[in-house]
Parts: structure tokens; C-alpha cells; sequence
């Protein structure tokens, strides 16, 4: 089955006479007679050698301009299958447990509140500052990973992350366990949106449907096994301090694994540290760039201004990025909204523990494995729409399974909503948890798959744009769940939530019809009339070569041709 190679992996081989060839030290690309070539024993090539050569002069005014090789071992593209995957699963367990500790704090808020003389509004406080962080934490990660890599943020966040745990650990006050909280959530964000990043430096949109599912889908599945966990524990004799530690374990754990198993993935600043590498080796003598870098300011100063901004700017100017975010927003804050509800209806009018009420949860759980079940048949409806379209990408494709999700999450919150009082059997509203949990499990795949499709290099800011939006809104469903319940009762109350996710039903019916016309006049999303490797990738080193050596005409490499 032919499709696009994305640009970064296709390249010209071509010298001229006015221009030194190259070769190879390991798998970087030297230019014959540097230094780091007489230092590795470099020789005269032969006449008959295609060797590799990068456009320019290699002056400040037109350096050498780096980009990646065909098969260049070092493009995260290129990297093994197994090698990917075990990315992907360190990366969703990254995602997991950071929404895992946002819950688990939940499970002891009434043991915790007893002995602490707080309120109930004030311990939910706990969780909506901690989701709050959620929002700030990207608008700085996010550009400081295109800076210095993503490896390194996930590495040092994690770790602070890890840290701020002791306070609710070892807290004596309400303040202490807040701020903290505030913190924790705002330094265990980076995956949130990096690893969205991370997913599409390894996987082109033909192969990445799986990968991005499991990614999507750990954000709802955190919060599930949190408030079983930090229920029971509540209960035992190790009271509810000890959800702490365990968060602490549970981070530390995986700020372990992100050190071992997580390579930096970002190709910018792969090329750049190549770039740098080659510059040293030539004593300074020569001046190369990465590609990415060309005309492009590269002081964190200018990159903050930028990014920091964009995911606010896609929010006003991007009709997909708004409608999507408002959806996306809505079923993530029904989730947390539950974590005040689901105490009221299933311990103070059921009677309850907080072990039990916990595992109240376990719907939604089942719920999210079946939706993400669905990952495999999502991804074959993917690809028949990319070979009736010549091996192109189609965002659109992306949105089957969260059509099926817009009708099934408010079916789901009527359910729940008319069934939660007694006498009806408990069973019975548990059970509605699972089409719930289905629902956003799918939209939230979909729509996260069709946002990395759609922008392309840009989905790191439309995924931001999200997250930001996701993590306000959830940071106030919380707070005002149990005032709404004291008020409305159980039914009406989660009424509200149910009218609020059948308002958003149609959006991605709409951009399934008119998607492609939304993003024809949008100036960073993807535009059907684009080269088919700018439909996957930003312009490489072939492009490099046909803008420097007019000479040049080779022709978009295929898979079946590599």
C-alpha cells in the first residue's frame, strides 16, 4: 500500500564542484576535510561515492543548513518499532499518573476534612487547584521543550512534581496541602501536552492511531482508579496521608522510567544539537544551522512571547481549536465534577464508605477500556479513507468515533442523572458510568488524533489550547457540584451536564461536513491542496536542496519505493 514518506526522511544526493562532499562519522554527516574529519582518519572519497552534501557556503550569511538523511538513523522516525512503543508506554504512563494523583486525594477528603477542621467547598479546593495547574503548566513547558527538548522538561518536571507531594504528606494545614496541590498539578502537566508532541515526532498519521489512543485515553483513566485507591486507604489504619505517599511512589516511579526509557524526540532540536555538534568540530570554521533554525529567533525570551501566547491566539482565531476545546472541556469537567457528586449520591444518600463509594467508579473504567478497544477498528477506517484519497492524510477520518460519542455521552448523564436516587438499586447508576466512560474515552481520541492531523507541527499549541480550556473549566465543576446538588438534587443536577454535552453533539458532525473548508482558511491548520509530504511533515532537506540547486529534481519518495 503506497503512501507519503514524510519530507523529513527524504533527501537530494548530489555534489557539484564548487562544493566539498561529505561522509560519515557514525551517523552524522561531515564535510570532507573538517577537522572532525582529519580527526577520524578521513580520506580522499571515491569519484564513484554519492556523497551527501548540505546547502550553503557554511558562512554566517549562508550556513550550512542541517537536516535529516534517508534512513537516518537518529530521525525519530526511523527508530525501531519496539524502541517507539516503549516511548509510547512510558509517555502514557507519564499522562496516568499525573491524572491518577488529581483523583486519589479525593478518596480521603472526609477523614482528611475531619481532622484538618476544613469545610467540604475548601477540601474539593484540593482538586480543582491541582486540575487548574493543569492549564498553567503547559504555556511554559510547552516552549521550553521546543527549546531545550522535551527530555529534559519531562526529566526535571517529573521530579518536582514527585517532590510536592510531601506536603500533603507531611502538611499540618489546609494552606500547606492547597499550595502544594497547586504546585503538583502545575509541574506534572508537561505530558499533558508534550508527550501529545513526542507521540507525533515518532509516528506519522498513518501509524500513530494506537499510540495517540493510549495517550488520549490515560487522562480519564487516572481519574478513575484514583478515588478506589485513596478510598480504601482512607479507611485502613494508615489514614489518609498515606494516598500521599503513595502518590509519591507512584511518581517517583515513573520519574525513574521517563530517565531510563524517554530519549529526547524532538526533531528541531535533534538537528539543532547536530548542527552545534558539526560547528564544534570544525574548530568554528564553518557555520551550520538546523533547518528549523533559518531565519528563526531562537532566544528563550522570543520563543515565550510566541508560544505562550499561541495556544490563546488558536482559541480566538481557530474556529476547529475553540469548538473542539469548549467539547473536549465539558466531558473532562463532568468527570471531575463526579468526584463531588459521586460522594453525595453514593455515600450521604446510600450510605456508602468511602472505600465503596469509590468504587462507584469502576463503570467509567470499564467504559474507557471498551472505548479504547476501539482504537484498532478506529485506525482501519482510517487508513480506507487515506487510500480513497491517494495515500493522503484526512483529519476528517479522525471523527467517526467521536460522532458516535456526541450521541452516546448525554444519553449516558440522563441515565445517571434520573436513576441516582434511591429507591432505585445503586447498580443501576454505576452501570451508566460505562457508556459515559465509553463516550469520552472515543471523543477524546478522535478529536486529540484529528487536532495532531489537522496542525500539524502547530498541535503541540492546538493541544495546549485544550488543555488550558479542559483545566479551567474542570477546576471549577468541583467547586460548584455540591452547592448544585444541594440545591437542584441529584437529578437536576446532573441534568445540567447532560443538556450542557447534547448542546455539543453536532461539533464533530459539522467538521466532518465542513472541516476541510474550516481549514482551508485557516493559516496554520492543514490544507487539502498541500504537497502530500507538507500534508504530514514541515518542509525538510529536500526542499532545502530545490530552493539552493535548481538543478535539482527528484521526485516525493513513496513507502513502497524506499
Amino acid at each position: 500500500m503506497a503512501t507519503s514518506v514524510p519530507m523529513s526522511q527524504t533527501t537530494t544526493l548530489h555534489a557539484t564542484d564548487e562544493e566539498a562532499p561529505h561522509f560519515h562519522v557514525g551517523r552524522v554527516s561531515v564535510p570532507f576535510g573538517s577537522t572532525m574529519h582529519k580527526e577520524a582518519g578521513g580520506e580522499s572519497p571515491s569519484v564513484s561515492q554519492p556523497w551527501q552534501k548540505y546547502p550553503g557556503k557554511g558562512t554566517h550569511e549562508d550556513p550550512y543548513v542541517v537536516d535529516w538523511d534517508i534512513g537516518d538513523a537518529e530521525n525519530p522516525y526511523n527508530w525501531s518499532r519496539t524502541r517507539k512503543w516503549a516511548i509510547t508506554a512510558q509517555l502514557a504512563t507519564s499522562t496516568f499518573t499525573v491524572s491518577f494523583c488529581s483523583s486519589c486525594y479525593s478518596g480521603g477528603l472526609t477523614s482528611m476534612s475531619k481532622e484538618l477542621h476544613m469545610s467540604q467547598v475548601l477540601a474539593i479546593l484540593g482538586v480543582s487547584l491541582y486540575v487548574l495547574g493543569f492549564g498553567l503548566g503547559p504555556l511554559l513547558f510547552a516552549p521550553l521543550g521546543e527549546l531545550y527538548g522535551r527530555r529534559i522538561v519531562f526529566v526535571i518536571t517529573g521530579s518536582i512534581f514527585t517532590l510536592f507531594h510531601l506536603g500533603g504528606a507531611l502538611g499540618h494545614n489546609a494552606a500547606t496541602i492547597l499550595v502544594t496541590r497547586l504546585f503538583a498539578g502545575t509541574f506534572g502537566s508537561a505530558p499533558l501536552t508534550n508527550a501529545g508532541g513526542a507521540l507525533s515526532d515518532m509516528w506519522i498519521p498513518r501509524e500513530r492511531g494506537f499510540a495517540s489512543s493510549l495517550y488520549s485515553t490515560a487522562p480519564w483513566m487516572g481519574p478513575v482508579l484514583g478515588p478506589i485507591v485513596g478510598g480504601w486507604v482512607s479507611e485502613t489504619r494508615l489514614g489518609w496521608r498515606f494516598s500521599f505517599w503513595i502518590m509519591f511512589i507512584v511518581s517517583a516511579l515513573n520519574a525513574l522510567a521517563c530517565i531510563f526509557i524517554t530519549p529526547e524526540t524532538f526533531g528541531p532540536v535533534l538537528l539543532r544539537r547536530r548542527a552545534r555538534k558539526l560547528m564544534k568540530a570544525s574548530g568554528g570554521d564553518v557555520v551550520y544551522t538546523s533547518r528549523h533554525d533559518l531565519n528563526r529567533s531562537q532566544t528563550l525570551a522570543s520563543i515565550l512571547k510566541r508560544d505562550m501566547g499561541r495556544p490563546f491566539y488558536f482559541l480566538v482565531t481557530e474556529p476547529i481549536v475553540l469548538l473542539l476545546s469548549i467539547y473536549i472541556a465539558i466531558a473532562y469537567a463532568t468527570l471531575y465534577a463526579f468526584f463531588a457528586a459521586f460522594p453525595i449520591v453514593f455515600q450521604e444518600h446510600r450510605g456508602f464508605s468511602a472505600g465503596q463509594g469509590g468504587l462507584a467508579f469502576l463503570g467509567i473504567g470499564v467504559g474507557n477500556l471498551i472505548g479504547l478497544s476501539l482504537a484498532p477498528i478506529a485506525t482501519r477506517w482510517y487508513w480506507r479513507a487515506m487510500d480513497r484519497n491517494n495515500g493522503q492524510t484526512i483529519p476528517e477520518a479522525r471523527l467517526y468515533l467521536p460522532m458516535i460519542g456526541g450521541i452516546t455521552l448525554p444519553i449516558s448523564l440522563f441515565w445517571f442523572a434520573w436513576t441516582s436516587d434511591p429507591p432505585i438499586p445503586w447498580i443501576v447508576p454505576v452501570l451508566a458510568g460505562i457508556p459515559f466512560g465509553f463516550a469520552c474515552a472515543i471523543i477524546m481520541q478522535g478529536l486529540t488524533q484529528y487536532l495532531m492531523d489537522a496542525y500539524g507541527i502547530y498541535c503541540a499549541s492546538a493541544i495546549a489550547s485544550t488543555v488550558v480550556t479542559r483545566s479551567v473549566v474542570a477546576a471549577v465543576f468541583p467547586v460548584i457540584s455540591s452547592p448544585m446538588y444541594a440545591r437542584l438534587g441529584d437529578a437536576w443536577a446532573c441534568s445540567i451536564f447532560a443538556f450542557l454535552a447534547a448542546a455539543c453533539m453536532p461539533v464533530p458532525y459539522v467538521f466532518y461536513k465542513y472541516g476541510p473548508w474550516v481549514r482551508g482558511k485557516s493559516t496554520f491548520a492543514l490544507h487539502d491542496d498541500a504537497p502530500p509530504q507538507a500534508r504530514t511533515e514541515p518542509p525538510s532537506r529536500g526542499e532545502v536542496d530545490k530552493k539552493d540547486d535548481s538543478t535539482t529534481t527528484e521526485k516525493p519518495v513513496r513507502q513502497d519505493q524506499v
